[in-house]
């Protein structure tokens, strides 16, 4: 028995240039940070060497790779060759709230597998291999940010080269400025699922063909080194102002990344103290993120009774093997 271990990640800037579209011409960077609410994957050898035995949100058995009906336990089962298998996956939050639980379940796996294969491998061919899989094999409009916030966890900052390359940096601040950071942000789940692929392609598109939304993704990397610094110089209140304006830009890049649900959620939030938000994810629904001083997070909370709350701490660990037997 193996069980791999995955985190979420919440993005706080510059979602949508690391899309290949723009950051293989522009070049694209991210700050984000990993949660403390996971995806698992367990794996055991099957009783019957000739079978793969999924278990999911379905139970698949199989006898050979090609059957599968999962898409991505289909590509990475049928890279690795791998049979007489049982897999079972569980995970804090459901897929579709904007977390990046798709790219978390292919880093899971394919740490997973790699295990089970008794091979090592870094976070960074983890998250690289997980690219691959998701943007090239199987053809998802998305971007890269996820995989590596799955793979090497923590508060972040990453930069995604014209040539494929990713620079991996860690956020270096006080510890009472990362407490900070950690308390003033709140989560409300919108209650409603999205579709990431279906805005994503619309975004990709435009970031190939639009010039007034090449300029606006452009603006949001410079907005991202911006708040890297004013982390580093330890002003964390910056912010909520960077989530503000963020949000405004990501809204002019694809239909349907808001509505007026999500619109008036937004604004009574922003009434009741919080300084700025965004969706998180492509758009459409999931999970709203407020940055929020402590002195008004009561008040927060009582605009938005309505919405279930989510709470959460950072992560800093990555995926990992956390079970061997």
């Amino acid at each position: 028995m193996i069980i791999s271990r995955a985190p979420f990640r919440v993005s706080f800037c510059g979602g949508g240039s690391d899309i290949p579209s723009f950051y293989e011409t522009y070049g694209g960077c991210v700050l984000s940070t990993s949660i403390r609410k996971y995806i698992f994957l367990a794996a055991n050898q099957a009783f019957n060497k000739d079978t793969i035995t999924l278990k999911y949100s379905q139970t698949e058995i199989v006898s050979d790779a090609s059957e599968i009906q999962h898409r991505i336990f289909k590509q990475v089962l049928t890279d690795f060759g791998t049979k007489g298998i049982e897999i079972t996956s569980m995970a804090d939050i459901p897929a579709g709230t904007g977390l990046g639980s798709s790219s978390s379940f292919t880093v899971a796996l394919l740490k997973l597998l790699y295990a089970y294969h008794g091979e090592s491998v870094s976070s960074y061919k983890v998250a690289k291999e997980a690219c691959e899989i998701e943007i090239n094999k199987l053809g998802n409009p998305i971007g890269k940010q996820d995989q590596f916030a799955a793979a090497f966890g923590g508060l972040r900052y990453y930069e995604f080269e014209p040539g494929g390359f990713v620079k991996v940096e860690p956020i270096i601040m006080k510890r009472t400025s990362f407490q900070k950071l950690e308390r003033s942000c709140l989560m409300f789940y919108t209650g409603k699922i999205h579709d990431a692929n279906a805005i994503l392609g619309e975004e990709t598109k435009n970031l190939a063909s639009s010039n007034e939304k090449i300029n606006a993704t452009r603006t949001l990397c410079q907005m991202t080194r911006d708040l890297r610094e004013q982390f580093e110089l330890n002003n964390i209140d910056a912010l909520g102002e960077t989530l503000n304006r963020s949000w405004e830009i990501k809204k002019s890049l694809a239909r349907g990344i808001s509505n007026p649900m999500i619109d008036d959620v937004y604004e009574r939030g922003i009434k009741a103290g919080a300084t700025g938000g965004k969706l998180l994810g492509a758009g459409g629904g999931g999970f709203l993120l407020f940055y929020v001083p402590e002195e008004k997070q009561q008040s927060v909370r009582e605009a938005l009774s309505d919405l279930s709350e989510l709470t959460f701490e950072f992560d800093n660990s990555g995926v990992s093997i956390i079970f061997t037997e």
